[in-house]
């Protein structure tokens, strides 16, 4: 294992703690980056091969996420080994046993995340009341049921299309769009855009990949994979190995799925002119860097992907849905916006200009406050 130290900066992490009760096959990392803005708040990400490493990317992506989108929180994030697929009751002790484990640490709400959702949420608030993104049947805004994350996607991408003056040289109306992970972030993304006359083309899931030039239906495959079926069980379509969505032509590609997707080794396949990261850290700096010297717009995660989080905040504060889709739009395309301004006028990656902007955020809100206390 790396030296978690040299993760360490200014900012954080402020708290790793290691969660293990072998008797029930629990094992998870909460790691709180950053609370100088307010409580943390950041997802459960469940998957038999997640890492402390991950979590303290992910965590750090959460403060600076929350910062840019102008949240009174700080960021957080917890990983927790297992496979998010196993039967119900398996899962629903997993979950409350990590809640009730966690029950004191009040820097942190637990959200959704990747193998999680509401339903999971729910299990979390009955144990200890601290949760957001519950399902609606409690007062929740289910953020995955009504697709926040891809809503917000949608405005970032809108807003990048809309300055293509001096960044991407096509229009929305019949725009080729592939999205790399089709569940609950991927999958509402598509269909904001096809809404808007985008074309989806290609898409994958953790099954393989599929590819269509005459662009796939949306409806057909939504009700693929509410069947419980794999994007390859669409008819009519080319079918490929997962990794190979990197390859599909297209103007517009969306990683949706895990970290690290697009790295040094294999960026130069893609063969896209615009990519808007709906994953949490999915491209390297590296690869973002060479994307940025061909010439490829790459809106960064933590500006692009920030609906989600938005969504639990606000839900946590007591806010309707339309409130909360108006300010998603309203947030991520102003700062959608800034970022590209930023990187055209002084000639730097839409990364460092976000990172710009977030960390100016976050030490202004530790200048404010004695660290740990709110």
């Amino acid at each position: 294992m790396a030296d978690l130290f040299e993760f360490a900066d200014e900012l954080g992490p402020a708290k790793i703690i290691h969660v293990y009760e072998p008797a029930h096959n629990l094992k998870a990392v909460l790691v709180v980056d950053n609370v100088a803005a307010g409580p943390a708040i950041g997802g459960v990400r469940m998957a038999p091969d997640v890492t402390t490493e991950e979590c303290i990317r992910l965590a750090r992506a959460m403060t600076l996420k929350n910062a840019a989108a102008g949240l009174p929180h700080g960021g957080a994030k917890v990983v927790l080994y297992g496979d998010p697929n196993m039967p119900k009751t398996d899962k629903e002790r997993l979950i409350r046993l990590l809640a009730c484990s966690l029950r004191d640490e009040r820097e942190y709400i637990f959200g959704p995340d990747m193998g999680t959702d509401e339903m999971c949420m729910s299990w979390v608030n009955d144990e200890i009341g601290r949760a957001a993104g519950l399902p609606a049947e409690i007062g929740g805004i289910p953020l995955d049921e009504i697709g926040a994350t891809g809503w917000g996607l949608c405005q970032a991408t809108d807003v990048a299309l809309q300055l293509c003056g001096y960044f991407c040289d096509f229009k929305m109306e019949k725009a080729r769009i592939v999205v790399q992970g089709f569940g609950a972030v991927g999958k509402h993304a598509a269909r904001f855009l096809a809404a808007r006359q985008g074309i989806l083309v290609g898409v994958a899931d953790s099954r393989g990949a599929i590819y269509n030039p005459d662009g796939l239906d949306m409806d057909k495959l939504l009700k693929v994979k509410e069947a419980g079926g794999s994007v390859t069980d669409y008819p009519r379509c080319q079918k490929f190995e997962r990794d190979t969505v990197i390859d599909f032509e297209c103007d517009i590609w969306i990683p949706a799925a895990r970290p690290d997707v697009l790295t040094e080794d294999n960026v130069h396949r893609l063969q896209a002119k615009l990519v808007v990261q709906g994953a949490n850290i999915p491209v390297t700096y590296g690869a973002e860097k060479y994307l940025h010297e061909k010439g490829v717009v790459c809106v960064p995660d933590f500006i692009a992907n920030s609906g989600g989080v938005i969504c639990a905040a606000m839900e946590y504060q007591g806010a309707t849905q339309a409130a909360v889709f108006e300010t998603i739009a309203e947030k991520v395309r102003y700062n959608t916006k800034l970022v590209l301004e930023e990187s055209k006028t002084k000639k730097i990656m839409p990364r460092d200009a976000a990172l710009n902007l977030a960390v100016q955020r976050v030490k202004k809100a530790m200048a404010t406050r004695r660290w740990g206390i709110f």
